[in-house]
């Protein structure tokens, strides 16, 4: 008896929709994606062997450029909305609600908190010329009032924020020192410091550490 031969059907199949579907999804991811907005300063850290990287949440970081100007960041908008909110409250900034979201979407900032209002409505590249840093001096250590309105941003665990200190490789020292003694006077003693990643000397511990796991 002859055997049915079963007649072949094509397995084409249409892809027509599904590069819709990822055109829409590009478009989107596109028109949606906000950039970190750049920073105020360029700073050149110094280099060490540090392989420790620099965390992505929880950061509450002090720039400080060549001329030792102080600059204040934390990351995420919901945090950044409350410090600023706080902030405008305390000091009377009158601040608008535009004015405040533009603070939360914003980097760092690097001025007196009088001077917030002015700084928030100028365009990038006129607040270089314009933030002179935040003041240190004895007198009126407004570092100390960001890093407390910072910390109670965070809300009521702080044990996983992280304070991290960038300083250009040409930073007066006499102004690390007194950004570091800020810390000390809030009796935050953990600290991490931004610096460039460099090859080890040749035969130290941590050259020979970093070969070993490289074999591994």
């Amino acid at each position: 008896m002859p055997k049915i031969k079963m007649p072949r059907k094509s397995t084409a199949i249409d892809m027509t929709a599904m590069c819709d579907v990822a055109f829409l999804l590009l478009t989107f991811f596109m028109l949606a994606t906000k950039f970190k907005p750049d920073e105020p300063v360029v700073v050149v850290t110094p280099s060490s062997i540090n392989t420790s990287l620099l965390p992505d949440a929880d950061v509450i970081l002090i720039t400080i450029d060549k001329d030792g100007r102080v600059f204040f960041s934390m990351d995420g908008q919901p945090k950044r909305k409350r410090l600023i909110s706080d902030l405008n409250e305390s000091y009377h900034l009158g601040l608008s609600d535009a004015e405040q979201t533009a603070f939360a979407l914003g980097s760092s900032f690097g001025t007196e908190i009088k001077a917030l209002k002015s700084v928030l409505n100028m365009k990038p590249d006129d607040r270089k010329g314009f933030e002179k840093g935040i003041p240190l001096d004895s007198a009126n250590n407004e570092l100390a009032v960001w890093i407390e309105y910072g910390r109670v941003a965070q809300g009521q665990d702080l044990r996983d924020l992280k304070y991290c200190i960038k300083a250009d490789n040409q930073t007066p020292y006499p102004v690390i020192k007194k950004v570091l003694d800020t810390f000390k006077e809030k009796k935050i003693q953990k600290l991490n410091l931004v610096t460039n990643l460099e090859e080890a000397p040749a035969g130290s511990a941590a050259a020979i550490f970093r070969k070993e796991e490289k074999s591994k």
